[in-house]
């Protein structure tokens, strides 16, 4: 039942983005039944809906509108390689690098965004339409409470049949599905791509192709994290990488446009129940047998139950603790939230939004690190010796710090610099040792490090240069 759901919340959807990217219905339609179907078998995260997406179909407009359909195909394929070659490099690690408050930015902005695109089906229409997109989401929050029925039918699904008898029975004219575009009436079939088979051709996909690959598998994995979260389970990433792959080189042998993970589906889904394979399977067949089968039903099912259930998407998604949690959170966080709220926002690019997120949060984290790094020193005038004690992080946003503690120009014997309170974490910061222990024995002075731990031991005897007089001298006539 929850892929009943899900399967008439991707019909006008898919369509639509089909509408986005140039392309006729069918193209998003077979899309969107390919790769939730294949999907349903190769994914690493059960119960998560991969379609056809808005993500993806922003991507394609320029490729079609210049090369055509089948250049578009062939992108789609060449897409699916790629993510499955992420795979087995995996890629799929990278998503560590996303923090907390970049996820809370990204599903708020989709939240938002998922709203707004419900805004176009709310105006300059008559009062029936708000009245029934009321009653919509009275029957999908209070249905749930009844007794006995009401934990054993997904609300959504009692809304679209509610509304659909409504609709008939008082024969009330809004805007339903078969305004949406012409539903195909034929299965689909394999088809290779008619294109040539040359670099050109190559070089014209490939940049497209590796937008949809990143954008997809960002934003799948993402949803993956969330969905995750909401189930207290966890999912195969390294598989949902590859399996995303293959579908969409499905989709594209079809005649399908690529997509990636749905965030607001799966939410759906899972809230109508749908936890397994069986339910993602189950949409992409029904899907198929819908819109080629019986479109004639499905074309009176009017827009403004779906807009019910994608507002309750909306509602759902959005992170309401994030509004309170801005006057108690450090203010680094709330900045990168909002900032990938806004970009997300501005952009429609849900990619952009997560980047600018990720780049701030490391640009506060290395700010903040930076902070804890000191340099303590004391002086022993038995032996005219000065040590230097390191704390802290020394790395490239440190650097010029750590540097700064040293006198070079004290009269002293001997400098002792005691990092055993320290860790050198990359080349910028063995350069920085390097350059202060050169500079102290220029000035005559005895210099010894002690304390390095294993990591930093390892990365200085490897690239620092001050133990070696012959890369010394090349150091010294470089400068």
């Amino acid at each position: 039942m929850a892929g009943i759901v899900v399967a008439l919340a991707l019909i006008p959807e898919a369509i639509a983005f089909s509408i986005i990217a140039g392309v006729d219905p069918k193209v998003g339609l077979y899309a969107s039944f390919a790769i939730a179907v294949i999907i349903a078998i190769t994914g690493g995260r059960p119960g998560m809906i991969s379609a056809a997406t808005a993500a993806t179909a922003v991507l394609m407009i320029t490729l079609v509108k210049e090369h055509g359909l089948e250049y578009l195909l062939a992108a789609s394929i060449l897409a699916g390689l790629l993510q499955i070659l992420a795979g087995y490099l995996n890629l799929h690690t990278l998503i560590s690098f996303i923090s907390r408050s970049v996820m809370v930015g990204f599903l708020n902005a989709l939240a938002i965004l998922i709203f707004m695109a419900q805004l176009p089906e709310l105006t300059n229409v008559t009062w029936h339409v708000y009245a029934l997109t009321a009653f919509g989401l009275a029957i999908i929050y209070l249905f749930p409470y009844m007794p006995k029925i009401g934990k054993l039918i997904p609300s959504p699904l009692v809304t679209i049949v509610v509304l659909t008898a409504i609709v008939l029975a008082m024969g009330i004219d809004v805007r339903t599905i078969g305004d949406m575009g012409e539903l195909p009436d034929t299965l689909p079939i394999f088809l290779w791509p008619d294109v040539p088979l040359t670099l050109e051709t190559l070089w014209i996909i490939l940049p497209y192709s590796a937008a949809i690959a990143v954008v997809g598998l960002l934003e799948s994995l993402m949803t993956a994290q969330v969905l995750d979260e909401m189930t207290d389970t966890d999912s195969d990433k390294k598989r949902e990488c590859k399996g995303q792959g293959v579908a969409n080189i499905g989709s594209g042998l079809i005649g399908g446009m690529a997509g990636c993970a749905m965030i607001g589906q799966s939410i759906i889904n899972v809230k109508s129940g749908g936890r397994g394979r069986l339910s993602t399977f189950t949409a992409g067949i029904l899907l198929l047998i819908m819109v080629v089968f019986i479109s004639d039903w499905l074309a009176v099912i009017p827009m403004a139950a779906l807009v019910a259930i994608m507002i309750m998407v909306s509602i759902g998604t959005f992170n309401w603790k994030s509004i309170p949690e801005m006057r108690t959170n450090p203010k680094s966080a709330t900045v990168v939230m909002l900032a990938t709220v806004i970009v997300t926002l501005w952009t429609h690019n849900l990619a952009f939004g997560v980047l600018t997120g990720v780049v701030l949060a490391a640009l506060f984290m290395a700010t903040k690190l930076q902070q804890f790094m000191a340099v303590e020193r004391s002086f022993d005038a038995a032996t005219n010796t000065r040590t230097y004690t390191v704390v802290g992080q020394v790395f490239f946003n440190s650097t010029d710090k750590f540097i700064g503690y040293f006198d070079f120009k004290e009269a002293v014997d001997k400098v002792i610099i005691d990092v055993h309170r320290a860790h050198f974490w990359d080349v910028s910061a063995v350069y920085a040792l390097d350059k202060v222990v050169i500079k102290l024995r220029r000035e005559g002075v005895d210099v010894e490090i002690i304390g390095l731990n294993e990591a930093s031991e390892t990365l200085v005897d490897k690239y620092a240069v001050h133990n070696d007089p012959v890369k010394i001298a090349k150091v010294m006539g470089g400068h």
